[in-house]
């Protein structure tokens, strides 16, 4: 099979994933081998082979939203069948006997794996998951509008319980790419207000043409205090000012899995009148599912860009550049 390998961490800047050509990984007792169609590029793939996030497997095969078909079963499997179409997302394993996992949270498991960081991913033209970790596709998406979903939608839902929006409240987003175009589709569904605060001039025109109520690169001029934000640029800088948009009592989500450092607060500027910061840590596979449910019902639309495999570099390079519009995907076989 092919695959885009990345052997050392370096800046995407170097070209640093390279294809080669590995065996078919077989799977396991309890895992599925997926033939993959695409795979979506993430924001967490550069932290990954910039090496921002401490490495756990080199040479690594990155890659976490991946859509495939189902090709061969492993010892045990019982749910999925051959032929099934389904995805493959960040979450891969956890221990189901923690604390956490105990508590309809395994996203803070102590023992929890991820794909395309501990295990080989999605830039591949087949990929190995466990059964229980593989999330099945509703028809009504096609495998390339389905592979945003499975990282950015996951991710982009989980920010959005955390920040504790509501139908009809009033929410701001901080930054504007694969997370955020998903999350301004379901807030416009619940009938909210949206803000969006992003650099990218061509963000501010995907926002407005999306149904943003108000779009500029700073907050500067916000109509009214938000009920809830979210930070998705990883950038800590921006947290004063994403608390400092929220009215009391408001709940500011950062929902980046590395970010820059975070400046001195003002207490009663940013903190007080009880307004609250969550960070997101991963997501549950429950999350993935009602996410993708919501998804359907709306049906949400994901604005995509396609590559080749071989042309992962350059999709990465665009994304940290902010060149894309919506979501990266490399699609197998071009």
């Amino acid at each position: 099979m092919r695959v885009m390998v990345v052997e050392k961490n370096a800046s995407i800047q170097s070209v640093p994933l390279k294809l080669q050509t590995l065996p078919d990984p077989e799977p396991e007792s309890g895992e599925v081998r997926v033939r993959v169609a695409c795979c979506a590029v993430c924001r967490t793939d550069l932290h990954v082979i910039e090496g921002e996030l401490p490495p756990q497997l080199l040479p690594l095969v990155p890659g976490h939203q991946a859509v495939g078909v189902v090709d061969k079963l492993g010892i045990g499997c019982r749910r999925l069948n051959v032929g099934q179409r389904v995805g493959i997302a960040w979450l891969r394993h956890t221990c189901g006997k923690c604390f956490f996992c105990g508590d309809g949270r395994e996203n803070l498991c102590e023992s929890a794996r991820f794909t395309g960081y501990h295990a080989h991913g999605g830039y591949a033209e087949y990929a190995v998951v466990p059964e229980d970790y593989a999330y099945e596709i509703p028809d009504v998406f096609g495998n390339v509008a389905a592979a945003p979903l499975l990282c950015a939608g996951i991710i982009g839902y989980r920010a959005m319980k955390r920040s504790q929006l509501h139908h009809g409240g009033t929410l701001a987003l901080f930054g504007f790419g694969s997370s955020a175009h998903v999350v301004l589709q379901i807030a416009k569904h619940w009938n909210c207000t949206v803000y969006v605060v992003t650099r990218g001039e061509n963000h501010r025109k995907l926002a407005r043409d999306m149904g943003a109520d108000w779009v500029s690169d700073t907050v500067a001029g916000i109509p009214s205090p938000a009920d809830s934000a979210i930070l998705f640029a990883p950038v800590g800088a921006l947290v004063p000012s994403a608390l400092a948009s929220l009215k009391k009592g408001g709940t500011l989500a950062l929902a980046g899995i590395y970010m820059s450092a975070v400046p001195e607060l003002d207490y009663e500027k940013h903190l007080f009148y009880e307004r609250n910061i969550h960070s997101v840590t991963a997501n549950t596979r429950e999350d993935g599912r009602a996410l993708l449910e919501e998804a359907a019902e709306i049906p949400i639309r994901p604005k995509t860009t396609e590559y080749p495999l071989s042309d992962a570099n350059r999709a990465l390079q665009d994304l940290n550049a902010d060149r894309i519009s919506g979501t990266g995907v490399l699609v197998m076989g071009s």
